[in-house]
């Protein structure tokens, strides 16, 4: 690499003689070669061309200069202060035998192209860029202004250039000085150094030999998109309170008022939910904890039933395995020691005409398997304590978070079960997977905890929206509804801050840019390599189904062909 300082090996002269005093006197070097002579503990140098027959064995006096001796493994960065003693450096290999010769001249060319070429890149970097950049000296004066940087402060260049910063901005708005004198590093942070302007930025101190000498910020202009956000969270406040207004005029209301997204894949589970008004299949909900899995479950429930079918929930993993009997099928006075005497409904009883909601189906215990498996079948049961068969008439919707045929190969639970409840499967996506869902579902939960705490909320920094989008919410929409929650706790003067995020959310998202390792290949390539990369992501979230891939990517099916084909 040209901008690079190159190696002694690359800079080394061979045509030189080594000798020592008294081999020099028969000595016959060509005449371009350097004549090295090494005496007892020191090396001397000369130009075969200056030598003559009168004095060579003189080394204290022209033409002779002393040299010095190093490894050709030194870099040349440690070269260069013995070359203000040394004109020339002879370089020996690892056994201690001379390979060549560095010339002070040469390696001092090598240098200033090196700087040349550094430069040519720096400054051609500089003008490509739209972002905007600056950098100021560690005595705050501006060394490098950029177009962007113009554009967003309406500042030129050549105004600027070699002036303190502190002539253009007050000295509390200049995140560059803190990073000047404290060494701290922002990423991503959003910051005002107007009134009028509002920027994300990074900044970085700049080392030299471990001392501090200049500070670099990169920022990127989002006042639009700040106001735009501030506008979105008025807008989703008065829809929000229009829909609860319609919702008490209204009691047929929307099945998936609840469901909040408008992502393609959420787009298809409810294209999927409507599909299923017209039947009584069985329908298996799968996703991770905090899914929001029963809030599709009530939906499949409002799309099929009428208006007053109960919809019954039960967690299986909550109940005792010694109650879940009775719990399911209810029990008749007297069937059991401490029993009520009036008996009890069981949660079958309770859901009939409507929908009984098995939440953690992967809880239930296997005994309770078998028999819920015969009332699917039989269509009747017997409460607990009873002698008289009921007629059941309800709809099943279970969910799990668990992987059912893995615990179907462990034997904890039941095959034919399984088959039973797998009739229609709906996968419900993490929201990690559907993070553009999250700016909706982060207005939503801060109108609902506003109202709740009678605490409006006047503004939303973008920093925090940013946080919100970057993190991976392992605890999916839940934990994203507890954070909000938290933040308007927080938020006493109706400002939505940063600072109030909950700490694994602050933890997370803050990491330094992505290191990019020395050896890349080609722009074009490592454009196609990230390419190939989200479209078999794409193909996997699909389960192998391209068509479906090429519909979430936006291209068609030939594309997506065409490109894994390259």
């Amino acid at each position: 690499m040209k901008h690079k300082l190159p190696a002694l090996s690359e800079l080394m002269q061979l045509n030189l003689l080594t000798c020592t005093i008294e081999e020099l006197a028969s000595a016959q070097p060509q005449p371009d070669a350097a004549v090295f002579v090494q005496t007892d503990n020191a090396w001397h140098v000369a130009h075969a061309s200056q030598l003559t027959d009168d004095h060579p064995r003189r080394l204290n006096e022209a033409p002779w200069e002393p040299a010095m001796a190093i490894p050709l493994t030194t870099p040349l960065s440690e070269t260069i202060p013995l070359l203000q003693d040394f004109d020339k450096l002879l370089l020996i290999d690892a056994s201690g035998r001379p390979t060549g010769y560095l010339d002070r001249s040469c390696a001092l060319s090598a240098i200033f192209n090196a700087y040349e070429v550094l430069e040519a890149y720096f400054e051609t970097m500089i003008k490509t860029m739209d972002a905007s950049i600056s950098v100021i000296d560690e005595e705050t004066r501006i060394m490098v202004w950029t177009e962007g940087a113009e554009q967003i402060f309406s500042l030129k260049a050549k105004d600027v250039l070699g002036n303190p910063i502190t002539q253009y901005f007050p000295l509390d708005m200049l995140e560059t000085l803190k990073s000047l004198h404290t060494g701290q590093s922002l990423y991503r942070h959003q910051h005002q150094p107007r009134e009028d302007l509002v920027v994300l930025i990074n900044t970085n101190p700049i080392y030299l030999h471990d001392k501090i000498i200049g500070a670099v910020a990169a920022e990127t202009d989002i006042t639009s998109q700040v106001r735009l956000n501030q506008e979105l969270l008025n807008a989703n406040k008065k829809v929000n309170h229009l829909q609860q207004e319609m919702a008490k005029m209204s009691p047929a209301s929307d099945p998936f008022q609840q469901i909040k997204g408008t992502s393609l894949v959420i787009r298809q589970i409810k294209s999927m939910i409507e599909k299923l008004s017209a039947t009584q299949a069985t329908v298996l909900i799968l996703g991770e904890s905090g899914v929001g899995k029963e809030l599709f479950a009530k939906a499949v429930h409002d799309v099929r039933e009428g208006a007053n079918a109960p919809f019954v929930p039960i967690n299986c993993g909550a109940i005792s395995p010694t109650l879940f009997e009775s719990e399911l099928f209810g029990y008749e006075k007297g069937a059991f020691s401490g029993a009520d005497q009036k008996g009890k409904k069981g949660m079958i009883e309770l859901a009939r005409g409507g929908t009984l909601f098995l939440d953690e189906v992967g809880e239930m215990p296997l005994d309770m398997q078998v028999k819920l498996l015969r009332v699917l079948q039989e269509k009747k049961y017997y409460p607990v304590g009873g002698t008289k068969q009921i007629e059941a008439d309800f709809r099943i919707v279970a969910a799990t978070n668990k992987n059912l045929e893995a615990l179907v190969k462990e034997g904890k639970f039941r095959e034919d079960l399984y088959y039973r409840l797998n009739v229609v499967t709906l996968k419900i996506p993490p929201l990690r997977e559907r993070i553009e869902d999250a700016i909706e579902l982060a207005h939503f939960f801060l109108y609902e905890f506003s109202l709740r705490y009678n605490r409006p909320i006047h503004a939303i920094s973008q920093n925090v929206m940013q946080n919100l989008m970057n993190y991976d919410w392992p605890g999916n929409i839940r934990e994203l509804r507890n954070a909000i929650e938290r933040l308007v706790v927080f938020a006493t003067d109706g400002v939505v801050k940063e600072e109030d995020l909950p700490y694994s959310l602050q933890g997370q998202v803050k990491s330094p840019p992505m290191e990019l390792p020395d050896d890349l290949i080609s722009l074009q390539e490592e454009l196609e390599a990230h390419e190939r990369r989200v479209i078999l992501r794409a193909i996997e979230l699909e389960n192998g189904n391209k068509q479906a891939a090429a519909k979430r990517l936006g291209i068609s099916r030939a594309t997506l062909y065409n490109k894994l084909n390259k």
